[in-house]
């Protein structure tokens, strides 16, 4: 029980009470693939489980632990379950949790370089170890104009984009001034729904943001990009940013970078480059084709909280000139100025991102790189790389399916040939199941099963287990069971 005169965990409480914890992390991992992927509860379940008000006196805390099972598990879907194949992954790791442990334990708040040297300097180091990790061009390194920065996710990393690009754009005048609504955006029609987000909250407006027609693939049509661009500067507008995406949600559908930045280079826009989900799979030399062209781009995101065994949040954002970037974001009050930043010697990632305070996330993605080795983290991309296949090699061969665009990596997009009908009972069933969880899309206008596959835990037998399950849920709807 609490102490009244030392209400603070001790040492000695917060060993014995950390172990506990540990142990019931490690135990849960363990379990979790015989758990309901999908929460089972209804909406206000959870709350009409918690008291009406806050405690008055301290509660002891295995009372707190208890409850981690009693009243939290019964209502998550469990994202690191092996038969969790609904969005991309969230994944977790053992050096990934330590090191998110540590920097809890901390507590720095690295926004200047002088709040924690130690901090700002092995997020620089670690991010330049990313670029050759995954064969990135060297302009993203920290040794020349560029560099990178963690940001939250890959959303936070496209505002922080276009407020660079917006920046150079103008020479500063919107920062400084105001928008200016003549700035144009473009994207492609498949693209993440945070580009719209972002062109929202510059203040640039939603109508200034043009999505640009895909083809077959459903990736960008660059010929359609530059008609957009030039329709816009004949009316007086100034193409601003372009975003080509590597990897998107719906489908995994790979843009073509080289086409765009050639569009953008005689443009003077700016490229950005989301790969949220796609790009960990560039620690595999024989999948870094999807960043053809990628040196043509002025900055670049990537997300090893979905596929790197690395915790949320931990997003590489990356620009090959940091000076737009740090132009549009700087603003150094009083009570911020210190000898270090007024030396220009040192970075202060504050400039780097909207936030002013930012935690230690570099720690995790430290200890994954070291613990894993870049052998491991192959490894870890191949088997899901194979498994996908495995399965879309599966599904083509089934009269009864159709892939609905091609298996690039990890998703595999499938659609039982009887109609909208038929595949959303198959989603509904077979989610309700608790055996596995799925999500959906529509490309050509269908409804169509998306199969995620990059779950940690997940292996080749989870995955084909999952298509036995989806083809024997169609099989037996259209047998009338």
């Amino acid at each position: 029980m609490a102490s009244e005169s030392a209400p603070h965990m001790t040492s000695e409480e917060f060993r014995r009470h950390g172990h506990a914890v540990v142990d019931w992390v490690a135990d849960y991992l363990d379990r979790v693939a015989d758990l309901p992927v999908l929460a089972q509860v209804k909406p206000g379940e959870i709350r009409a489980r918690l008291p009406a008000g806050p405690p008055e006196i301290g509660e002891p805390f295995e009372a707190v632990l208890r409850d981690l099972d009693d009243v939290v598990v019964p209502g998550l879907t469990h994202w690191q379950s092996p038969d969790f194949f609904a969005y991309f992954p969230a994944n977790v790791s053992g050096p990934s949790i330590l090191g998110e442990l540590v920097s809890a334990g901390l507590g720095v708040q690295g926004m200047l370089w002088s709040t924690s040297p130690a901090m700002t300097e092995i997020e620089t180091h670690v991010l330049d170890w990313v670029v050759d990790l995954l064969g990135l061009p060297a302009g993203f390194s920290s040794a020349g104009a560029g560099g990178g920065v963690l940001q939250d996710s890959a959303s936070s990393a496209v505002l922080c984009a276009l407020l660079a690009a917006r920046e150079r754009a103008t020479g500063g005048a919107a920062t400084h001034a105001g928008v200016d609504r003549a700035l144009t955006v473009y994207t492609s029609s498949q693209a993440h729904s945070s580009v719209e987000k972002a062109v929202r909250i510059a203040g640039l407006g939603s109508d200034r943001l043009r999505l640009v027609d895909v083809d077959a693939a459903f990736a960008l049509r660059p010929d359609d990009l530059a008609r957009r661009m030039a329709d816009d500067r004949a009316a007086g507008a100034t193409p601003c940013l372009v975003v080509a995406t590597v990897g998107t949600t719906s489908s995994t559908a790979i843009d073509p970078v080289r086409a765009a930045g050639e569009i953008c280079r005689r443009e003077g826009a700016w490229l950005h480059v989301d790969a949220a989900y796609a790009g960990s799979a560039a620690v595999c030399p024989e999948l870094r084709w999807i960043h053809d062209g990628l040196e043509l781009a002025d900055s670049y995101a990537f997300n090893p909280h979905k596929w790197l065994l690395t915790n949320f949040d931990c997003c590489c954002f990356y620009v090959t000139d940091r000076a737009a970037l740090v132009r549009a974001l700087s603003i150094l009050p009083e009570y911020l100025r210190n000898t270090a930043t007024e030396s220009g010697s040192v970075i202060d990632y504050r400039d780097w991102q909207v936030p002013l305070g930012r935690r230690f996330r570099a720690l995790k993605l430290w200890f994954v790189i070291r613990h894993y080795g870049a052998e491991g983290l192959r490894r870890h991309i191949r088997s899901h790389v194979a498994a996908a296949r495995e399965l879309a090699a599966a599904v083509a061969a089934d009269p009864g399916f159709e892939l609905a665009a091609p298996a690039l990596l990890g998703l595999v997009c499938l659609r039982h040939r009887g109609g909208d009908d038929v595949n959303q009972a198959v989603l509904d069933r077979v989610n309700a199941s608790g055996r596995l969880h799925l999500t959906h899309t529509r490309l050509d206008g269908k409804l169509t099963l998306r199969v995620a596959v990059g779950g940690a835990r997940t292996e080749r037998h989870h995955v084909l287990r999952a298509w036995e399950q989806i083809r024997d849920t169609a099989r037996t709807l259209a047998g009338g069971g």
